[in-house]
Parts: C-alpha cells; structure tokens; sequence
C-alpha cells in the first residue's frame, strides 16, 4: 500500500504521514466513498490513536473485500496529527478542501476534535469524533457527533462505586488537557450532585513523568481514595508513584485508562485499580444473552490475530465509528453529506463494542449509563468489578 508523500512543506516536520488505504477504481466504476481520519498515531496520545488507525485500515479492507458499501469501494485516507489540536485543524482542512471526503473520523483526542469542529461545522461534513469529553457534543454541533462514553458519565459511575463501597471523600487527580479539564469539572459537579468530598484537587501535564508532589498533597488530606482523571501514559506513572509513597486507599482510573497498555506500563501497581469501561474488555466474560457479546467477540479476536497485541478500547472506537457512519451511509442511500448526517442522527438500537447507541437531535453521542462497566484489573487482566 502507498504512503501519503505529498504533504505540504509546511506540515511535514509536524506531521508523521500514515497508510492510506488505496483502492484503484476504474473509469466504469462507482465513484468511491471517501472517508477521512485524524487520529494521534505518534505523539503522547499514541495510546489511544494507534489501534484506532489499525483498526480503521483493516475494517475498511474488510468492507472493501466483501463488495463495499452501496456497490462502492471505500477510500480511507488517515491522517496523523501528532497529539496536536493545531495539526490536526490543518489535517481536517486538508481532509475537506483537497481530498474531498464524504464523512470525517476523529480526532482521538477533545483538543484535536475542538479544534477540528469548526471547519465540519463550517464545510457541513459529518464527523464522528473518537474522543470523550462531553464539550464536543455539548451543546450539540448539527455536523459533529461521537462515539466514546462521555467524561459526565465516567464521573458519575466512579463516584457511585465509591458510595456503593462506603466511601464519600476522596482527592482528584486531573490532567491539563482537554480530557482531564472536562473531566475534573464533570467529576466536582457530579461530587456535589451525590453529597461526596473532594478533599484535594490537583492537577497535572500531560507529559509529567513524576506525580509525587500532587500525591503526596492528597495524602496528606486523609481522602479514602484517590480519582485520576487523564488519559495517554501519565495515569500510569500515577499508579507507579501511589504505589511507591504506600497509599493504602483505592485507587480510581477514568475510561481513558481502559486499555491492556496501562497495565504494561503501571507494571504491578495496577493491580487492584478500578475503572469504568465498555463491555469490549471482558467481552469473554458477558452474558451469552448480552447483545453486545458476540460483536464485541468478533472485533476484539478478529484484531489480536491480525496484531498480535491485546484490543483496545480505544481502537474499539473507531470499530464503532466506522460501522456506525458505514450503517448510516447504507440507510441513507447516498454519500450526500446532508443525508448521510440526518442519517446518523436517526441511529437507533445500533449494536457497536462500546455500547448500544441511540442518537437524537439532542443527543450526538447516543449512550446511557448502562454503556459502562466497572471493572477492577486483578493479576495482570480486566475483570468486572464486585
């Protein structure tokens, strides 16, 4: 498969190009369906945008091996931002303006969709965003939709875990991104709304290797746990240093979290950590009768055997992005963006890896709480939480 060699000057030395899924289609054929991402393949959010590309590669050669879409073959073009909002602007331009897509997948990361939702907005492309944070989707874009579990709902089932198990103080941990500021806010209101504490709040960069110093303050307010909302490799280092200083309460993860790579890095200190997550991580474990069993199933052993490496939540997303634009592309008809839009603001009862998702002219993210489970890693893997 060819590379992307013709970026600009100008954004070569941000920008690490990434394959493009190629198909040649003949002058008798179909005009193809194109289909656009951004995704943060290198850079800090690399967690979260390497299995989202690998996954968006192999299903769009899954599709086009089996007839397409609509008897059209599909042209994926995935763009790296570099964990950048402003690269990802520029890729999102280049998207639109130059290669013309039909629909938009991503950004991995709130920073890189904010930064991009304008110009969907502004050019009416249908975009589904593959980050969490509920500012992309509220209030909500007429063009811009997503598919990951919302930082609202994260706060909201963390903290009732903490209630169901006695405990109503507790310090917060937040990165400085996009993630981590919508999420510390979601966290403190929902905090107020169930009666509970944050005893310390702290914050921290995304790229710190050492958060000794905000530990150590929220130890020293006596909480009965710790809250760490971020996602890429900084969660992990918190573990290792919660771990290190002997902190003997629990210790919470967000869903940015919910991926095989945190327990590689946190090594033995993620042991014991809990988070929420969608069914995909203990997808052996669901109920025969739970719908989400067998796509989850599918996705997540279809994957590890052409990887070789554990499936991802966060590739998980990108699974559900494309069947769900590729779902709405089929009812619609039609690639015209204004339909295919409408189309995707209809889903209803759709059946992705990261839950049942139902939108509405007021809800672009389709989820409700039932999407989450909350899971607890013991000896080295994921297990529902008790």
């Amino acid at each position: 498969m060819p590379r992307l060699t013709t970026l600009t000057s100008r954004l070569a030395a941000t920008v690490v190009p990434v394959l493009a899924l190629t198909f040649a289609v003949s002058s008798h054929a179909a005009e193809p369906i194109r289909i656009g991402a951004v995704v943060s393949a290198t850079g800090a959010a690399s967690f979260l945008g390497d299995p989202e590309q690998k996954t968006l590669n192999q299903y769009v050669e899954k599709l086009n091996a089996s007839g397409g879409v609509l008897g059209r073959q599909i042209v994926l073009t995935v763009y790296d931002d570099g964990s950048d909002a402003n690269t990802a602007n520029a890729m999102a331009k280049r998207l639109i303006l130059q290669d013309k897509v039909d629909l938009i997948l991503g950004a991995s990361t709130t920073g890189s969709t904010m930064a991009m939702a304008p110009l969907a907005t502004a050019n009416k492309v249908p975009t589904i965003s593959l980050a969490a944070a509920t500012v992309i989707v509220d209030p909500v874009k007429p063009f811009v939709f997503k598919v990951p579990h919302s930082d609202t709902m994260a706060a909201e089932k963390v903290l009732e875990d903490m209630k169901q198990h006695g405990i109503t103080r507790f310090a917060l941990l937040s990165d400085t991104g996009g993630f981590g500021k919508s999420g510390r806010n979601e966290t403190i209101k929902a905090a107020k709304r169930l009666g509970m504490t944050v005893v310390e709040d702290q914050s921290y960069g995304e790229r710190d290797t050492d958060m000794t110093p905000q530990l150590t303050k929220a130890r020293g307010a006596n909480p009965q746990a710790v809250f760490v909302f971020g996602t890429g490799q900084a969660p992990a280092i918190v573990a290792r240093n919660f771990k290190q200083l002997g902190l003997n309460v629990p210790l919470y993860m967000s869903h940015g979290q919910a991926s095989a790579e945190f327990i590689r890095i946190a090594g033995p200190a993620a042991e014991g950590v809990r988070m929420p997550s969608p069914a995909l991580l203990i997808a052996e474990q669901l109920a025969p009768a739970d719908p989400q069993r067998p796509v989850s199933l599918n996705y997540k052993q279809s994957y590890e055997a052409k990887y070789k490496q554990d499936v991802s939540t966060f590739g998980g997303y990108a699974y559900d992005g494309l069947m769900m634009a590729v779902d709405a592309i089929k009812r619609a008809g039609t690639t015209d963006k204004a339909k295919v839009r409408d189309a995707i603001e209809q889903t209803k009862n759709f059946v992705g890896v990261s839950g049942v998702y139902t939108m509405s002219p007021t809800d672009h993210m389709g989820l409700n709480s039932s999407a989450f489970r909350m899971v607890e890693i013991r000896d080295g893997r994921f297990v529902e939480a008790k």
